[in-house]
């Protein structure tokens, strides 16, 4: 077993990235090693298809559970629908059946999400070094914290909004018939999205702390980030509507706007440093002003 797990890890995975695209590469790649570095990376490969192994089971055995659960979860989903008096249809012998079952896949890898990632953090956690796992375990927190507060903003500040839009732009020649397949596709594209969207300080806060993106350029660009914020709103949501894409371009440009500051906090230490040096030797070379 390799001492030093991260050289491992990090030849592991050059080997692999370099010749990805050519076998022939990856087979010279590997007989080009010693006998040593052989053993060490298959080792990491059995831990890491261990740590893969042990994250499907736990989906499986949490999507078996969520299936008997699945009416609940289902009656979960359709809450916004009801609020407006409107109900669900099928129209498909199996329809109900892939319905509970995809709602029980999803509900068992949220389920069971805890243990995919600590068996992923076994693997990965002695390649990083103390500080690089503080940053971890500082940063994991918040973004599962802004990840979930975006999917129930979705779920209980815009949906039910969206939905009424719908329903109102039917108008009352119409009867407004929601198949459950058609429904749950929707509110699952609808309400991933914003969990995605809400973790742009954590993105922001990354990138700015390795230097990549300064907080100055974010500010001065402003007008550019709205305009990537209206296109991505326009992708992300799955109506062509406005008031959706406006609901979600709301939210995303308030997050640019903490982004800044995030940025700002988290400048790389480097700069942040020769700041303080600056003002240091600024305050030392004041003119001192004697009465």
């Amino acid at each position: 077993m390799c001492p030093n797990k991260r050289p491992c890890i990090t030849s592991l995975v050059l080997l692999l990235t370099e010749n990805f695209k050519e076998i022939e590469g990856l087979n010279l790649a590997f007989k080009d090693l010693t006998n040593e570095q052989k053993q060490t990376i298959i080792e990491h490969l059995e831990e890491l298809r261990k740590s893969l192994l042990i994250s499907v089971i736990a989906i499986i055995i949490a999507a078996v559970f969520c299936f008997y659960q699945s009416e609940y979860i289902l009656s979960i989903l359709m809450k916004p629908l009801a609020n407006l008096n409107e109900g669900l249809i099928v129209t498909g012998v199996t329809e109900a059946f892939f319905v509970k079952l995809k709602l029980s896949f999803i509900a068992g890898f949220v389920l069971a999400f805890p243990i995919v990632v600590i068996s992923i953090w076994r693997f990965f956690k002695p390649a990083l070094y103390p500080h690089e796992r503080k940053y971890v375990y500082i940063l994991f927190p918040i973004t599962l914290v802004l990840f979930v507060g975006g999917v129930l903003f979705a779920y209980y500040g815009v949906l039910q909004l969206i939905l009424n839009f719908f329903i109102y732009i039917a108008g009352e020649n119409l009867e407004t018939l929601f198949k459950v397949d058609q429904y749950v596709s929707f509110v699952m594209a609808f309400i991933i999205p914003f969990g995605l969207v809400f973790e742009l300080p954590v993105i922001i806060f990354f990138l700015s702390k390795i230097g990549v993106i300064h907080y100055k350029t974010l500010a001065e660009n402003r007008k550019y980030a709205l305009l990537t914020i209206v296109v991505l709103a326009a992708a992300l949501t799955p109506g062509p509507d406005p008031i959706s894409q406006l609901m979600m371009a709301t939210p995303m440009y308030i997050l640019y706007e903490v982004s800044i500051w995030v940025a700002k906090f988290a400048k790389p230490s480097e700069e942040r440093r020769a700041a303080k040096k600056k003002k240091k030797k600024d305050k030392t070379n004041k003119p001192v002003i004697k009465e």
